[in-house]
């Protein structure tokens, strides 16, 4: 998950408003959103990927790699030293544009369909000191938006409609608690929310990356 229930419990949402349970929920739906919405996953998951070799000394994971483990061509084993492999991956550092590994020494991954096994830790990762890298800040402020969106819309249909429409007000006057909407623009092509969706946008995963 990319928030916690003490993220939320800071932003003012109360016990009375919603459970620990509740939020946990909430928190666990907004980080599987954010997944959907941007293609990529942000923390640290160990998994096993299945590539096509295209006779090319580069081949793209479908998320960034934080640790290579093992890696196979044609079920041949290949080694993983610093020497003989180049990994572009996380935690991410700037600049980067997509996950790579790439074989040195004039070496190519041989053509064939989904011939090069790979397998590690993965995940779109920024550097906080640490090997694997933190969930990055950004996203997970994305995460504790999209609850915050999505908690009114378990009470009463006026508390929905102000949160979804908050991100609009110009004006507002507290003694009577009327507001001003701007015009509506563009809500975002994501979740509605141009708050959010600036956040997943700069996070979004490429297209044409290797399928697993």
């Amino acid at each position: 998950m990319y928030a916690t229930v003490n993220d939320l419990r800071a932003e003012g949402v109360t016990e009375a408003q919603a459970s620990a349970h509740r939020l946990t929920g909430l928190i666990e739906e907004a980080s599987a959103a954010v997944d959907q919405a941007t293609g990529w996953f942000f923390e640290p998951r160990v998994a096993t990927y299945r590539l096509d070799g295209r006779g090319t000394p580069s081949v793209e994971p479908p998320a960034p790699p934080i640790r290579v483990t093992r890696l196979t061509v044609d079920g041949a084993r290949l080694p993983r030293d610093a020497g003989r492999l180049l990994v572009v991956g996380a935690p991410v550092e700037p600049g980067f544009d997509a996950p790579r590994l790439t074989l040195l020494g004039g070496r190519r991954f041989g053509r064939g369909t989904a011939n090069v096994v790979v397998r590690g830790t993965w995940g779109y990762t920024e550097d906080n000191g640490t090997l694997t890298g933190r969930t990055p800040l950004a996203i997970r402020r994305a995460c504790v938006l999209l609850v915050l969106r999505w908690l009114p819309l378990m009470g009463d249909a006026d508390d929905a409609a102000e949160a979804r429409d908050r991100w609009r007000i110009i004006a507002e006057k507290t003694r009577d608690q009327s507001y001003t909407l701007d015009r509506p623009g563009d809500p975002g092509p994501l979740t509605g929310d141009p708050e959010i969706d600036r956040i997943l946008l700069r996070h979004r995963r490429p297209a044409g990356l290797g399928a697993a």
